[in-house]
């Protein structure tokens, strides 16, 4: 099973009033499990980048002029993501942005059925609780040192966001079931080697004379339909 954790920078929080999509970052997981495989690209809006949007993705309009635009890149993204399930946390403001620019080139949209919402995840499993990607890292203690450090990042965001994933969905715990699996199957054929003895004598029964008495006793309660006396 082949997944995309993705996400996404942008200049404002509406398309609908002209803002862009200034950074994608994306992370092939299969079975649950990240292959190492990402797709990352910054854009060059053609508009400028808000004071406070430069604060939160640390992109300038300066260091985005000279990066390609949406309609280079599109085809290199598109062909990453595939026909794949798509994991984002608060998938709605994603793909509005990115539809968005889609339209713009008359590209089919990316359907909201393709998607799965880690907000809405974290949201069942903790009801009332901060479900911000911040609160879900400190909640399953995932460092957030280098986004504390750097600011947010759409390629960082996307692996902070698969570790969420895996914690929320239980995928980090059929994989470490897997490598225990494994081990011991290792082991297992190890000891198939090992020639098992009997015992020359039978332990000695840890039970007091008290303790196999009232055994009996209750034994004999139970009548002849018990399995002690079968």
């Amino acid at each position: 099973m082949r997944e995309i954790v993705l996400d996404t920078e942008t200049t404002g929080l509406d398309p609908a009033q002209g803002h862009r999509v200034i950074e994608i970052g994306c992370l092939e997981l299969k079975n649950r499990t990240p292959t190492g495989a990402h797709y990352h690209a910054y854009v060059n809006p053609e508009r400028d980048v808000p004071e406070d949007a430069r604060r939160i993705s640390n992109l300038s309009t300066e260091f985005l002029l000279d990066k390609p635009l949406f309609a280079d890149v599109v085809d290199g993204f598109l062909s990453f993501i595939g026909e794949s399930v798509l994991v984002i946390h608060n998938a709605e403001f994603d793909l509005r942005f990115l539809n968005a620019e889609l339209a713009r080139l008359n590209r089919p949209a990316l359907g909201p059925e393709r998607a799965i919402d880690t907000v809405l995840m974290a949201r069942r499993r903790f009801p009332g609780a901060p479900a911000s990607l911040d609160a879900l890292c400190r909640r399953f203690n995932i460092s957030l040192e280098e986004r504390e450090s750097n600011g947010h990042g759409a390629l960082l965001d996307a692996e902070l966001l698969a570790e969420v994933y895996l914690e929320l969905s239980g995928g980090r715990q059929p994989a470490l079931d897997l490598i225990a699996n494994a081990a011991a199957a290792a082991g297992r054929a190890a000891l198939s080697f090992i020639p098992i003895a009997p015992r020359p004598q039978p332990l000695p029964s840890r039970l007091s004379p008290d303790e196999i008495a009232r055994h009996q006793a209750m034994v004999a309660r139970l009548g002849p339909a018990a399995i002690w006396n079968a």
